[in-house]
C-alpha cells in the first residue's frame, strides 16, 4: 500500500474535530488537526462555517480519502436532526472536493483505535497520542477525529491484505 493521506470528521453542532493523518505502510504521521468551533446561533450560518472549515481543510492539507463518523442514536430528537445536519456540512464538503467518503460507527473507531468499542474519551485521546506519536493528548473532538482517519487506514491494510491473500489462494 502506498502512502494514504486520510481526513477524519468528528461532526458536532457545536465543534467539529478534523484531524489529517497519513498512512506510509505501517507508520502513521500526524498532519494536521484542529476543532472547528462554530458556537452558538442560528443554525444555517454554523452550518457554513462547518462546510467552509473542512472545505479548508481539505484544501489546504490534500487528503486523498475522507473517514466520517456517523451519527449515534441521540435520546432527544432535536440534538440528533442538528447533529445530523453538521454531518451533513462536513460531508457535503468532502462529496464536493470528490473525495472518497467512508462512515464508521463509534463504536468502529473505538475498537480500532483503543481495542474496545466501550472506550472513554480519555483513552481514545491516550491511545492517539501514542499511535501519532504526539507529545500531549489531543482535545477531545480532535481526538476522535485523528481516531477516525486511523480507523479508516486500519480497515483499508487490513482489507488490502485479504484481498492480495485471497489472490495468492
Amino acid at each position: 500500500m502506498t502512502a494514504l493521506r486520510v481526513l477524519g470528521i468528528d461532526p458536532g453542532s457545536r465543534i467539529t474535530g478534523v484531524g489529517v493523518v497519513e498512512a506510509d505502510g505501517q507508520a502513521l504521521r500526524h498532519i494536521h488537526s484542529a476543532c472547528i468551533r462554530v458556537g452558538e446561533g442560528d443554525l444555517g450560518p454554523r452550518l457554513a462555517r462547518i462546510y467552509r472549515g473542512v472545505a479548508d481543510v481539505i484544501d489546504q492539507h490534500g487528503p486523498e480519502e475522507v473517514a466520517l463518523e456517523q451519527v449515534f442514536l441521540a435520546r432527544n430528537p432535536h440534538a440528533a436532526l442538528v447533529l445530523g445536519h453538521a454531518r451533513g456540512s462536513a460531508l457535503l464538503a468532502a462529496v464536493h472536493s470528490q473525495r472518497v467518503v467512508a462512515h464508521y460507527s463509534a463504536l468502529e473507531i473505538k475498537r480500532a483505535v483503543v481495542g474496545t468499542g466501550r472506550a472513554a474519551k480519555a483513552q481514545v485521546q491516550y491511545m492517539v497520542k501514542m499511535l501519532l506519536g504526539l507529545e500531549r493528548n489531543p482535545p477531545a473532538d480532535a481526538a476522535d477525529a485523528l481516531a477516525c482517519a486511523i480507523c479508516h487506514i486500519h480497515t483499508r491494510q487490513m482489507a488490502a491484505r485479504v484481498s492480495s491473500r485471497e489472490q495468492v489462494g
